[in-house]
């Protein structure tokens, strides 16, 4: 499906990759973890004697919201001393990778509106605890990855401020300005006012009055976005940006948007050759694979998330999987060194929970589907332990649940709506061997003990059944057939005709079971991986 980047190799899988300088190909990776027969089940994971592989960035990673988090100081704010404290919570559950929403200090609670590029939200702390954070989780291999809001600045920066405030400032022309020419009447994408001000100061804001869009066609504001992203590679030390609103620099202006990008690509590997670009082209394939040519390295699959959570909720997804192959040829029309990142739901959407109406069984499938199918999984703080939440969008970023009482830790940032009343925690959770949380755990390192799972090529499958959604995963030699049954209801799967007929993995399930003639009895809301090993 796609050529591998050879800067992804951390060296730290030493027993299925070793550091290169050369391009390696997934085909001549051994993997040395042989199965000898073992039929692995959730108990094995996670497990010191089973190999895990390090393969950043295509590899599991997890969403925060600070301000929600863990709170270090007790002002009730989390903070990013409260997330260096739980570093250790992410390693036992496998991230290895973090992103992290708006960090810089800004006006807004979410931070999207940013007034100071060059520094940390004093809620948060300080450069210094943040540049603490990034040894503390380099030192457990974890990578950091942090929004970068490039599209517009807050409303009260001090260059917006100035502009507004002097039309001979330097800084006028870093904004979109209102012309005699312009139609201020201009709607956007989605209905809403794109002019905001009153004359002679109306101004140019995609998003929200205070969010002045920012001129990329100035060679001033290009060079200081480029500085601001130095700056946080070299001299703090992340490992890449999600960027914000990427379709939006140039609104409706296609071509100039890739061009940007391409151009903002290489001044960043300039500076970091290993660096990861993540963006957030929330549109259809035609319009978010152009962006994979030049420009990012990976952007959001937004439809699969959706065509998921649909999967497990109508407990059917005959098309799951042939809809994906349809996405990722088109994406490889454009680049050969892609990664998909998938998730089932972020920041900007209603949580997994709330969308599957509380059902837990439903709620594992969904991650089992994620963490089985190619890409680079984004899972969203508190999706481990079920925490609800729907629209607005601060009810779904309400703190994360710790503890099973109020305890030193736990954020108050703001009421919660949903997750009140007996709520799940991750004390609670990582008790119960059958909690969703352990199902996260296992599912994630699973993923990084098969390099099939982890950065193998997605197949079709001929396996069929009510409620199953079924596909192959290959790599190398090694063939792993993947079967999932989102129903509620024991099914019987025909695997005779299959290459892949060993058992390498049990989920969810003491009932079910491979018979002598091939049939395969999988039991409701599980999953089976088979081996042709």
């Amino acid at each position: 499906m796609k050529n591998i980047r050879p800067y992804f190799f951390t060296g730290m899988a030493v027993i299925f990759l070793s550091a290169c300088s050369e391009p390696v190909d997934e085909n001549d990776v051994e993997p040395e973890n042989e199965v000898d027969n073992k039929v692995y089940t959730p108990v094995d994971f996670p497990s010191d004697s089973i190999e895990l592989i390090d393969y950043f960035p295509e590899t599991v990673f997890y969403e925060i919201f600070p301000r929600a988090f863990y709170d270090s100081s007790g002002d009730g704010i989390g903070d990013i001393g409260g997330m260096t404290k739980q570093l250790d919570y992410l390693d036992e559950l496998g991230a290895e990778a973090l992103w992290l929403m708006p960090i810089n200090p800004s006006p807004t609670y979410h931070g999207y509106d940013v007034t100071d590029y060059y520094d940390i939200n004093p809620d948060y702390g300080t450069l210094e605890d943040f540049r603490e954070f990034i040894e503390e989780a380099h030192e457990r291999d974890i990578k950091v990855i942090m929004d970068f809001v490039v599209n517009h600045s807050s409303y009260e920066h001090e260059w917006f401020q100035e502009a507004l405030n002097d039309k001979e400032s330097p800084y006028r022309d870093w904004y979109i300005w209102a012309d005699e020419d312009t139609n201020v009447n201009d709607r956007g994408e989605w209905g809403q006012n794109l002019w905001h001000g009153e004359e002679p100061n109306q101004y140019m804001s995609v998003f929200w009055e205070g969010m002045p869009d920012l001129n990329m066609d100035h060679p001033d504001v290009r060079e200081k976005i480029y500085d601001i992203g130095r700056f946080w590679l070299e001299d703090v030390g992340v490992d890449g940006f999600r960027l914000d609103a990427a379709k939006h620099i140039y609104p409706g202006e296609n071509d100039k948007n890739l061009e940007w990008w391409a151009e903002f690509r290489s001044e960043m590997e300039a500076v970091k050759e290993d660096v990861f670009l993540v963006g957030e082209v929330w549109d259809i394939p035609q319009v978010t694979g152009p962006y994979l040519e030049e420009g990012f390295h990976a952007t959001f699959n937004f439809d699969l998330g959706e065509d998921m959570i649909q999967a497990v909720r109508q407990e059917r997804g005959s098309r799951l999987v042939s809809s994906l192959l349809g996405v990722l040829d088109r994406y490889d029309s454009y680049s050969e060194d892609y990664i998909d990142a998938t998730f089932l739901t972020n920041h900007d959407i209603d949580r997994v929970m709330s969308q599957l109406q509380g059902n837990d069984s439903r709620a594992k499938m969904a991650a089992s589907l994620l963490l089985s199918l190619p890409g680079s999984p984004f899972i969203y703080y508190g999706e481990e332990i079920g925490m609800e939440g729907q629209k607005p969008d601060e009810h779904i970023r309400e703190p994360m649940l710790w503890y099973d009482e109020p305890s030193e830790g736990q954020t108050r940032w703001i009421q919660p709506r949903y997750n009140r009343d007996d709520p799940p925690s991750v004390e609670s959770m990582k008790e119960d061997d059958g909690s969703l949380w352990r199902h996260y755990q296992t599912w994630i390192h699973l993923r990084r003990s098969q390099p099939a799972l982890l950065y193998g090529e997605l197949l079709e499958s001929e396996t069929e059944g009510n409620g199953i959604v079924s596909f192959i995963r290959e790599s190398g030699d090694q063939r792993l057939l993947v079967i999932h049954n989102l129903s509620g209801e024991l099914t019987s799967v025909d695997i005779s005709k299959q290459d892949e007929a060993n058992v390498l993995y049990y989920s969810e399930s003491d009932t079910s079971s491979l018979e002598e003639d091939g049939t395969l009895q999988i039991d409701s809301y599980s999953s089976v991986i088979l081996t042709n090993e």
